[in-house]
Formats: structure tokens, C-alpha cells, sequence
């Protein structure tokens, strides 16, 4: 009633005065005031903002399944970027325009600020997935350059942590806080590890090659004593080794007889002669001859 009766008055006194009449706001006839306007403002700003977030989303979606999938998404931090733009790009678009001096343009960026950050969460989450699937990556390949290649553990630590930074840094948005720092220095610790246990394992087999060297070497001292000690219990070994073999005629009975390092052993035994069936009775002779008889000689020099 009160804003009624001041209208009034200002007409009067216009027209009274013959000046123009004032110019009234666009605000005092449409909105009726500031605060209605802003909360208006406010609400078509939230409309506008769940329309960009569910369409950006179908981005957000297609990514997800790719990296849940397994895989790396190529060009992680553009394709990021590009969903967020679009999204700011759709807002600021359909948004209304906010008037300057009413705290309207105090609404609108802190709208922008929340449509960034509702498409930065699950973007992030998907970022940090990323790296994980990169740092298992440039571990089998650091394990299989060191291995499959005459490269050293240097060289192949190295490659990956060039390939994680390269892939790291490809999947990064650029107007964002997203870091990486940590996920590489983690690669670099397990490599390092790795390297260290590959060294301990490598030192132990020398060390076992280097023992097994030491008894072989402990062996042979031990049986040249031996020999030495037969020496100079029985004299000095012959170099001659002599070995004969007779079977007797129309018998199982063959007789042997061996000289070897100085001592001469004899042997009687009953062999049944296999070839029998085949040659007769006789063998190839009765006499002592090439079918009954065996000779061996060797000299040890």
C-alpha cells in the first residue's frame, strides 16, 4: 500500500512540475524487487545446469566403460577437457544473463564453479584408474625389456618411467589440478625393488657356483692325498691297465682277470653263453681263439 501511494505521489509532482516521469526498473515492474529476481535467476540457473550435466554424462558413461573394461583411453585428459567445455559451453549458452550490480553475476559463476566440479569427481575417478592400469603396463614392460633384452635394469627402468610419464601426462586435463607425481614415484619404487631383488637372487647364484667350485676344488685335493698316500703305501702306480677274459669250452665257466694301479684281481664266474642256440654247441671254436677269448689294454699316461 505504501509502495502504491509513493507511485501515486511521484506522478503528481511530474505532472504538476511538467518533467518527464521518472524511469522505474525493470526490477520493480517485472520482479518486484531484487531478492525475487535473484532467486528466479537462481532457479532457471539450476534448470539450465542439470540439462548440461545429463548431457555431458553419456561422455562421462562411454568413458567409464572403456577404462572398467581394461583398457587405456587414449587422449584421456583432451577427451576430459572437451566433455567439460561442452558442458560450460551448453550452460553459458541456455543460462540466463544476469544483470550487473544485483548479485546475479555472483549466482551465475558460482553455478559455472559447481557444473565444473560435478564433472571433475567422476572424471578424477577415472583419471586415477587410468594411471593404475598405465603403472601395471610400464611394469611388464620394464620386466620384459630387462629380460628379454641384453639392456640393463637401468636402461629398462628408464623406458618405462618415460612411457608412464608420456601416458600420464596424455591423460591429464589441463585446466585441472590432476597430478600424477605420486602414481610415478610408486612405479619407480617398485622398479627399483624389483631391480634389488633380481641383484640379491644373481649374487646368491654366483655364490652358490663360487661354493660348489670351492668343494670341487676340495674333492680333487682330497683324492690326489689319496693318491699320494697309496703311493707311498704300495709303491708307485703302474701306467698299464691289462684286462683278459676266457670262457672254457663246452662250459659256463669264464675265468678274468685284471691288473690295474698296480694290483691284479682274478675272477671266476658262471655265464651261461647266450649265443649258443644260435652257433652250436662249440661256439665258433673249441680251441682258444677270438670267440672265447677277450683281451683289454689301456696305458694312463
Amino acid at each position: 500500500m505504501g509502495r502504491l501511494v509513493a507511485l501515486l505521489w511521484l506522478l503528481g509532482v511530474a505532472v504538476v512540475a511538467g518533467s518527464p516521469l521518472p524511469s522505474l526498473g525493470r526490477g520493480m515492474w517485472v520482479r518486484g524487487g531484487s531478492t525475487a529476481g535473484n532467486e528466479d535467476f537462481g532457479l532457471q540457473c539450476d534448470k539450465t545446469l542439470r540439462e548440461a550435466l545429463d548431457n555431458a554424462q553419456k561422455g562421462v558413461a562411454d568413458l567409464a566403460l572403456e577404462i572398467e573394461s581394461g583398457s587405456c583411453v587414449a587422449d584421456l585428459g583432451s577427451k576430459s577437457d572437451a566433455i567439460v567445455n561442452q558442458a560450460l559451453e551448453a550452460f553459458t549458452s541456455k543460462a540466463p544473463s544476469a544483470n550487473a550490480g544485483s548479485g546475479q553475476e555472483k549466482i551465475y559463476d558460482e553455478k559455472v564453479e559447481e557444473l565444473e566440479k560435478s564433472l571433475d569427481a567422476p572424471l578424477r575417478v577415472l583419471y586415477m584408474k587410468q594411471l593404475l592400469l598405465l603403472r601395471d603396463k610400464a611394469l611388464k614392460r620394464y620386466k620384459s625389456a630387462a629380460k628379454n633384452s641384453e639392456s640393463s635394469d637401468y636402461e629398462a627402468m628408464v623406458a618405462a618411467d618415460q612411457f608412464f610419464n608420456e601416458e600420464a601426462e596424455a591423460s591429464t586435463r589441463r585446466a585441472s589440478d590432476w597430478d600424477f607425481s605420486k602414481e610415478r614415484a610408486s612405479l619407480q619404487s617398485t622398479m627399483n625393488e624389483i631391480a634389488r631383488a633380481k641383484k640379491r637372487l644373481t649374487d646368491t647364484r654366483l655364490q652358490a657356483a663360487k661354493s660348489q667350485q670351492e668343494i670341487m676344488r676340495l674333492l680333487q685335493v682330497q683324492h690326489n692325498q689319496i693318491q699320494q698316500l697309496q703311493a707311498a703305501a704300495y709303491g708307485t702306480a703302474s701306467p698299464w691297465n691289462l684286462g683278459v677274459a676266457y670262457r672254457i669250452p663246452d662250459t659256463n665257466i669264464n675265468l678274468s682277470a685284471g691288473h690295474q694301479q698296480g694290483r691284479t684281481n682274478v675272477q671266476l664266474s658262471c655265464v651261461p653263453d647266450e649265443s649258443a642256440a644260435l652257433l652250436g654247441p662249440n661256439g665258433f671254436t673249441r680251441g682258444v681263439g677270438p670267440g672265447n677269448l677277450g683281451v683289454s689294454l689301456s696305458l694312463t699316461v
